[in-house]
């Protein structure tokens, strides 16, 4: 086929499109010299830290896990958004529109509030419950195919409804307790550490096998249900999965850094308008975005107005609504 090339990796077999591969790592590099810049950036450090003693802790053991880990939430986020966008076939679908962010949202707070002495590694465990049981009442309430409106419009209403909660636990908790949830929820990575980062890592790695696991089969599925089948592909089984990874990223990203609105959203936009291309080069550019989204707010938020450091889910919300609106216009005859 023209343009592809085939690339043979010990018994797997990979078929590249070599323009859209081009373009997806020259935007690797490009976030690769961003994260450079980004780590040095603000304060003192500078980059005589690795040398410097105890300047080199605090870039070692503050900035670069925070550094990785904005990275890491922002690929996942931009693979959670891609995905329910290519399933319910519409550019306006995220996480967040659909309630599994304020799901998982909800059930990390009941544990924060309620078992406060939890280990912070159940806080993925119970942000899937949370986010699962949600996507879960969301589809039984559609009772039709998650491709129709109507998905989304109940998703958005299980996902007020959930926000009504939220905020009803914040009013009657503890004002310390308060204070502190409030700072998570809003998008902020302050705290991040080695051992978030891993595991943050780890839901990022499951995530993306399954999803990438399965961009074949997602691209004959975008050519119609009653297409896909006749080719094959189990459609249900297909969701299924692809639901369930989107539902693992998205509560492992609210898990660690709290809630990050607009990266799913946005991403995908802007992979589908740098690349294109397939479930593969989508999924790939959209992670990129992602990452470069969360990593600038971040870094934005801890630089701009220091020594106030203000949450990236705060900055993402200021700079993310001129965007979105641009893209809007941008693809007006595709909404």
């Amino acid at each position: 086929m023209s343009g592809y090339r085939v690339v043979h990796c010990g018994p797997l077999m990979l078929r590249l499109h070599k323009r859209r591969a081009m373009l997806c790592l020259f935007l690797a590099l490009v976030l690769l010299m961003a994260a450079v810049l980004a780590l040095g950036a603000g304060g003192t450090t500078g980059w005589s830290a690795p040398w410097a003693g105890g300047q080199g802790k605090v870039l070692w053991d503050l900035r670069l896990p925070r550094l990785l880990l904005a990275l890491v939430c922002g690929a996942m986020l931009g693979l959670a958004g891609a995905t329910l966008q290519s399933l319910t076939r519409n550019g306006l679908a995220d996480p967040g529109l659909l309630g599994v962010r304020e799901g998982a949202s909800l059930a990390i707070l009941v544990l924060l509030f309620f078992l406060p002495t939890a280990a912070p590694e159940l806080r993925p465990l119970v942000g899937l419950v949370g986010g699962v049981s949600v996507v879960a009442v969301t589809v039984l309430l559609a009772r039709g195919g998650i491709e129709r409106m109507r998905f989304i419009l109940i998703g958005i209403g299980v996902s007020w409804f959930l926000s009504g909660l939220i905020a009803l636990m914040l009013v009657a908790a503890d004002v310390t307790m308060m204070q502190t949830a409030m700072v998570w929820l809003a998008g902020s990575l302050s705290g991040a550490a080695w051992s978030s980062v891993r595991m943050a890592a780890l839901c990022l790695l499951i995530g993306g096998v399954l999803l990438f696991g399965t961009a074949r089969a997602g691209d004959v599925a975008d050519l119609g249900d009653h297409l896909g089948r006749s080719l094959g592909v189990s459609m249900t089984r297909l969701a299924v999965v692809r639901v369930a990874a989107a539902v693992l990223l998205t509560a492992g990203c609210v898990s660690f850094c709290g809630r990050l609105g607009f990266v799913g959203l946005i991403a995908p936009h802007l992979a589908r308008l740098s690349v294109g291309g397939g479930q593969g080069a989508l999924l790939s550019a959209s992670a990129l975005w992602g990452a470069v989204l969360v990593m600038v707010a971040d870094t934005v938020g801890r630089v701009a107005f220091a020594p106030i450091q203000i949450p990236a889910g705060i900055v993402l919300a200021v700079i993310g609504v001129p965007v979105l609106l641009g893209l809007l216009w941008c693809r007006r005859d595709r909404f």
